[in-house]
């Protein structure tokens, strides 16, 4: 700051050492006696405005300035005549920091009730950043400064703050619906927010260069409340993943129900039987119930005729192999189960309508199994 006295100010200059001082005056008390030809010195980031009975007569712009009336021609009218033109000024200099004011903050100090789409009516927190800077310094002191010596970005950051949260709790009345979709639309509502806060600042003289949203949240027990649902979501996609493995297994097997035991269903079985079991039922089975023969349904912890792992009490087709396991007779031929009313075995191909005869050998008169096609006597083709 410039080097002043009681009586006169001769070179009137000001540095602002924490950088947060938006203005300050010379002198911080009443009126100066500033002599007549005093050097004033403004800096690229300043501007100066020269009060004389309460009343700006003149703006000065970054360089070094003499104050007499050839350098600013209104004095001749403020200065009095009969001392020509060598007695003091009694008057103040304002000096405004014209730089960009950063990393101000904005919060709610409240949480504010909102209605959302999907959660019901909730509170949210929404705090950020902000960049001002002076634009009209005499409109600033006007309106926002008054008659104080000195004026920082605290005195201001509060009231700044207290204005962005009420602009932001109309936005959010007209452009939000639910806070699942907020994370990806921080920088175009910042934006949007920042043309609409203009005016407000324009009022004082102030510009808002920059607005950034860091966090639009809502309480601990509602962010509780959306992971909980988010892992019930996943684990409804992991259940429908693991019934689509398992029908497709199933067909598989179905398609191919003599390899089924070795090939498919062993696969899937070692793959997750536990899980597989409660996707395809609603209740898990339980082994250690009894078996009955396969004549029948399949009782509480009966095994699969025909790859022998147990299945549940309420299957109509092993869950392993699709193997049918309401049985009521054999195939004559090859022995597999065959199912009601089947004409012909699933295996072999055979018809099984009508249980097959004996061939008799018509070389040698000796009887043979159904399915032999050489007499097992004398080799002759039956």
């Amino acid at each position: 700051m410039g080097t002043h006295n009681l009586v006169f100010l001769e070179v009137i200059e000001w540095f602002d050492p924490t950088g947060r001082e938006m203005l300050h005056r010379i002198p911080e008390e009443g009126s100066g006696e500033i002599k007549f030809g005093a050097q004033l010195t403004v800096r690229e980031s300043q501007a100066a405005v020269l009060f004389y009975q309460g009343k700006a007569v003149h703006g000065f712009g970054p360089g070094r300035h003499t104050l007499k009336t050839a350098n600013i021609p209104i004095l001749t009218k403020l200065l009095s005549l009969p001392w020509a033109f060598t007695s003091p000024l009694r008057a103040e200099v304002y000096f405004v920091n014209t730089k960009v004011f950063t990393n101000l903050k904005w919060g709610t100090r409240d949480p504010v009730a909102f209605k959302d789409r999907e959660l019901g009516l909730i509170r949210l927190r929404a705090h950020g950043i902000y960049n001002v800077r002076i634009v009209q310094p005499l409109l600033f002191i006007n309106r926002l400064v008054g008659t104080l010596g000195r004026f920082s970005t605290e005195d201001v950051e509060e009231y700044l703050s207290r204005v962005i949260v009420s602009r932001l709790n109309d936005f959010m009345g007209e452009e939000l619906t639910t806070i699942l979709d907020l994370p990806g639309r921080y920088d175009q509502w910042a934006e949007r927010l920042r043309a609409r806060l203009a005016e407000d600042l324009a009022h004082f003289g102030m510009s808002l260069t920059h607005l950034y949203i860091n966090a639009i949240t809502p309480p601990p027990e509602v962010q509780q409340a959306m992971d909980d649902r988010s892992k019930l979501g996943l684990f409804d996609d992991l259940n429908k993943l693991l019934k689509l493995k398992a029908a497709t297994a199933l067909e598989k097997a179905a398609e191919n129900p003599g390899a089924a035991g070795e090939g498919a269903g062993l696969g899937l079985a070692f793959m997750m039987p536990g899980l597989l079991g409660r996707a395809l039922t609603q209740d898990a089975p339980d082994p250690g119930k009894e078996t009955t023969s396969p004549g029948g349904p399949q009782p509480p912890g009966a095994a699969c005729p025909d790859c022998g792992r147990s299945v549940p009490d309420d299957a109509r087709f092993c869950p392993f192999c699709g193997h049918h396991l309401v049985v009521f007779d054999q195939c004559p031929y090859c022995g597999k189960n065959v199912p009601p009313n089947a004409r012909f075995c699933p295996r072999c191909g055979n018809a099984v309508a009508e249980k097959p005869r004996e061939k008799k050998c018509g070389n040698c008169g000796a009887v043979n199994l159904p399915q032999a096609a050489f007499c097992d006597q004398c080799g002759e083709r039956l």
